[in-house]
């Protein structure tokens, strides 16, 4: 069977051979100094300044929002839009913090918000910000929704969990707004089993990103800015230790999960490379099977492929192409959570029953469509049987 995920990580063995090594090792497993060298790394890969590891993905995106609220960038009843195909936790945690999720239609020819999606919206409501996700690998035009943004004061922020490695313009995706999140989940681009990371070049947003992380204390804060805070709410030392000066979770990693970010990411580059090949020989073949909706992403420098979607033109092909992958033993998916507005969880909000936005490609795209694993550790065999399913009849 041609899985989703086939392994735990890249280089599986020696991982985790190494992984053995440093447990037997180490003195502290909870989160410490590998943290930071990971922290320090990663930022330096994606081309920001900080970077700020928490366990997960969805923790991430709930860090990123509930920071930006402290900080009072966003306040309770502010506007958001977001991407309107996307994952269910880049939507919960505006819904769990009190913000209006504004849900904004996707093009089928890259399955993002393009800036024409966005305009479309602000004709009929004024966003505060603009939590985007790079789906799959791909993107809209970025470069011209960050200028719309910046134009018009609104928030921008990514969720690139799917699209670790992509491009536009030579510029990763991930660096276009205030702060992106990305997810270490088993079967994404890097594995560290659970994981997710915060980036941005804001000083400001990445103290309150560590204070957040770690239930509003402030102990990975430098000491200059401990001694501040302890000033200012009248703090002693002793009570320094527990002192809560903000809303904060536990969000914290562990030793263990930064230590296999360090090694993953030394092969980041052959896996973004092997997806991105594996993605062009995949496209090259949909697009010129007319049951399809050509994907275009032409627009960008480098498509670091999460998956292979396929959006058909109807209920019939759809059901089709579906019967083949599977009969092939080839694992497939929806796209990803589909159209999020017409989720069960979405319509079951008081706050969110009142959107009557349409978003009629994310509907297709959710009825119509499917993806298959684009691993970068596909045979050739497999490739090839790949291949041959996506040619027309």
């Amino acid at each position: 069977m041609i899985k989703l995920v086939k392994s735990t990580f890249y280089n599986e063995i020696e991982t985790k051979k190494k992984l053995c090594d440093f447990i037997l090792g180490s003195k502290q497993l909870s989160m410490n100094q590998k943290c930071l060298e990971f922290e320090t790394k990663f930022a330096k890969y994606q081309g920001r300044k900080y970077a700020i590891m928490v366990n997960s993905g969805s923790s991430a995106n709930l860090a990123l929002i509930q920071s930006l609220l402290n900080l009072k960038i966003l306040n309770k009843k502010s506007k958001v839009g977001f991407s309107a195909l996307t994952w269910a936790t880049n939507i919960m945690p505006l819904i769990q913090l009190g913000l209006e999720p504004i849900p904004i239609d996707i093009s089928l020819k890259n399955l993002n918000v393009c800036s024409d999606n966005l305009l479309e919206v602000l004709e009929k409501v004024e966003l505060d910000a603009l939590f985007i996700t790079n789906l799959l690998g791909f993107c809209g035009n970025l470069d011209k929704i960050s200028e719309i943004c910046k134009k018009k004061g609104i928030v921008l922020i990514e969720d690139n969990c799917e699209s670790l490695g992509s491009a536009l313009n030579d510029v990763k995706l991930g660096n276009f707004g205030l702060a992106s999140t990305t997810s270490f989940y088993v079967g994404h681009h890097m594995s560290t089993i659970e994981g997710g990371m915060v980036c941005t070049d804001d000083k400001e947003l990445y103290d309150m990103l560590l204070m957040t992380r770690a239930h509003g204390w402030d102990r990975n804060l430098s000491q200059d800015k401990q001694k501040r805070l302890m000033k200012e709410n009248s703090v002693d030392d002793f009570h320094a230790k527990y002192t809560f000066y903000t809303l904060g979770y536990n969000f914290r990693p562990t030793e263990i999960t930064s230590f296999l970010g360090i090694e993953q990411l030394k092969f980041i580059e052959k896996i973004t490379n092997s997806r991105c090949k594996n993605f062009h020989k995949f496209n090259d073949i949909a697009n010129q099977n007319p049951h399809f909706h050509k994907l275009d992403a032409s627009h960008m420098s480098f498509v670091s492929n999460f998956a292979y979607p396929l959006i058909c033109k109807d209920h019939d092909k759809f059901e089709n192409y579906k019967k083949k992958f599977v009969e092939n033993n080839i694992e497939i998916r929806p796209i990803v959570g589909g159209s999020i507005i017409e989720q069960p969880f979405f319509k079951s909000y008081e706050s969110t029953k009142k959107i009557n936005f349409e978003c009629s490609n994310a509907k297709k795209a959710n009825m119509f469509g499917f993806y298959f694993t684009n691993r970068p550790d596909l045979t050739e065999d497999e490739l090839e049987l790949i291949k041959n399913l996506l040619r027309s009849d």
